[in-house]
């Protein structure tokens, strides 16, 4: 609640409301520095708030430029947004911290963690992140220059403007902020060493595919976090990661020299062990290892190839012509699996359908764990199977399509199983964890492993989207919101994204509704393109213009999700319509 409202809300603001309709104030003409500006808060004192918006525009300060990008209509309304831009001759940042993009994100990912920090307390605030180290709008780094983007709750007394306060904020507050962010300002050491850390995680990710893995994990590594709604790094009783000696990987990176971890070989891994014992663990640090850490996090080389999707089931959701006929055939309603529609899936179809959707939009690896999986897609034991024939089945598990899967597609598989010894049969290599330590039992799980004869898995036929379906305009307007880390709001509907457990931080919900609206309104979903296509263009936009290629006109923050993020989201439009289905994608050699 705002200052001096006295804790009475809306209905008792300070002064008599504004009557008949509202007018827009005219900016403000003529010189506009940061003289002037609190010149003009002083003699607003008391004025109606919708005033404020007189403020819109630029103001010169000399060191740096303010942006009053767009102005709240009351004090109860989201945060007004404005823009920083620090010349490079300002910042005097050396080239060597912005001059690669994986430099330049990182530092202007430290440099959003410095304004935070300075901003403590304020009422500007500024979209820094958490664990991740992601692409963001709030701050970026172009030619040198810094570019920031901030919040900040326009003080009032009710409805009337505070304007002591909005002049602390912005003409005080505000350049002290900027003098803390030149290069000389800043502990450079650290600086340095946290751009060091994230491109030595870049730099062993790309190294993954010539190395022939999918993932790889430091000794020493702290995978285990705080709590479940934390995600800090668990402190005093938290075992560090240790791999076994067998699957042991010794990489060199740019900065950090050697280091040592277990590698997950491509193929097909399985992640056993008791319950309790660190198998879940595991796989969530994996997970989380398509992006990069922060210094300090625990999680710093614990990587996973960019193309790894967490796969699970998600009963209820719906789906709009998937191919999920490797899995679902001869349904007792005569449903065309080939071309699956449903709006309410099941348990298994969701499933099918999130392989196949992860699949159609180039996912390399998938992520699985029976937690939060179908029992009966991904195994059928053989006394099931002498009971039900399978005639009568229509589902052909995963157990049986697993195999295939890689040795045709080249598709990885990382599966945390506890309850079920079906997949010893088809696994390249299988890792306990007792204790949370790992153990290579590879060659006593294939002692207790038996023959099982492959199904054969044939890849989804690619969709071609109708355009027309994705709208992000709910009456004419463009809406993008979301609701928590749970719902996207886009144009007129809401998108349940609970599911997807590698958006990490709630800007990327945001990122994924603008990706949608440029896919969109850009032409990339132009009807004719291939969805995959589609994604394909997205990226090529972003590698060339960063973050700001998905957020054209949008004042907020937001964050760059990942194409299959933006996909699964895509997929779970109730208003998505199918056009078309294309020619089924070949396997490897055929």
């Amino acid at each position: 609640m705002p200052a001096g409202d006295g804790g009475r809300g809306r209905r008792y603001g300070g002064g008599r409301p504004d009557r008949g309709p509202r007018r827009e104030q005219p900016e403000i003409a003529g010189r506009r520095d940061a003289e002037r500006l609190a010149a003009e808060l002083r003699r607003m004192a008391g004025s109606s708030y919708g005033r404020y918006k007189a403020l819109v525009g630029d103001w010169d300060f000399g060191d740096f430029t303010l942006t009053v990008r767009r102005v709240q209509a009351d004090p109860f309304a989201p945060p007004s947004r404005i823009e920083v831009r620090v010349p490079a001759r300002v910042a005097e940042l050396p080239g060597d911290a912005w001059r690669t993009p994986v430099r330049r994100r990182a530092t202007a990912d430290y440099l959003a963690r410095h304004a935070h920090r300075v901003l403590r307390g304020s009422r500007l605030r500024i979209d820094a992140g958490g664990q991740e180290v992601i692409e963001r709008a709030s701050c970026r780094i172009a030619e040198g220059a810094v570019e920031l983007r901030l919040g900040i709750d326009l003080p009032g007394h009710g409805r009337r403007i505070d304007a002591r306060a909005a002049e602390h904020e912005l003409c005080e507050r505000l350049p002290g902020l900027v003098a803390a962010l030149p290069w000389p300002a800043l502990d450079t050491a650290e600086a340095t060493a946290f751009a060091d850390t994230v491109e030595d995680a870049v730099a062993l990710r790309d190294r993954l595919p010539e190395l022939g893995l999918v993932a790889f994990v430091a000794d020493a590594s702290m995978l285990p976090r705080r709590s479940g709604v934390s995600d800090l790094p668990m402190i005093g009783d938290a075992v560090p990661f240790r791999s076994p000696e067998s699957l042991r990987v010794t990489v060199k990176l740019p900065h950090s020299g050697e280091i040592s971890g277990l590698g997950v070989p491509e193929g097909i891994t399985l992640i056993v062990g008791g319950g309790f014992h660190g198998k879940s663990t595991l796989l969530h640090a994996l997970e989380r290892g398509v992006y990069d850490h922060v210094p300090g996090d625990g999680r710093e080389f614990v990587v996973t190839r960019a193309d790894a999707v967490k796969i699970r089931a998600e009963e209820g959701r719906r789906v709009e012509r998937t191919d999920v006929s490797a899995f679902v055939r001869n349904l007792p309603t005569g449903a065309d699996t080939v071309d699956f529609r449903t709006e309410n899936a099941s348990g298994s179809t969701s499933q099918a359908a999130n392989i196949a959707e992860a699949l159609e939009a180039g996912a390399g690896t998938l992520l699985v764990d029976e937690d939060t999986t179908a029992t009966n897609l991904m195994i059928r034991d053989a006394r099931m199977q002498a009971l039900v024939h399978g005639d009568r089945e229509p589902l052909t598990p995963f157990v049986d399509l697993v195999r295939p899967l890689h040795r045709r597609f080249g598709v990885s598989t990382v599966l945390v199983m506890g309850g079920s010894g079906d997949y010893f049969d088809v696994a390249d290599q299988v890792v306990m964890l007792d204790e949370y330590r790992p153990y290579d039992v590879t060659d006593g799980a294939r002692k207790l492993a038996a023959d099982r004869t492959d199904a054969e898995f044939r890849m989804p036929t690619p969709r071609v989207v109708d355009p027309r379906s994705v709208d992000a305009h709910d009456r004419g307007r463009p809406r993008v919101k979301r609701r928590d880390m749970d719902v996207l709001t886009f144009g007129s509907s809401d998108i349940d994204v609970r599911g997807l457990v590698q958006l990490v931080d709630p800007s990327q919900v945001i990122g994924v509704g603008l990706a949608l609206r440029t896919l969109a309104e850009e032409g990339l979903l132009d009807g004719e393109r291939t969805l995959a296509d589609a994604l394909d263009a997205l990226d090529a936009r972003v590698a060339e213009s960063g973050v700001t290629a998905i957020g054209r006109g949008h004042a907020g923050d937001y964050a760059l999700p990942r194409r299959f993020e933006v996909a699964a989201a895509l997929n779970r439009l109730r208003t998505l319509r199918v056009l078309r289905r294309t020619a089924r994608p070949a396997a490897d050699g055929d």
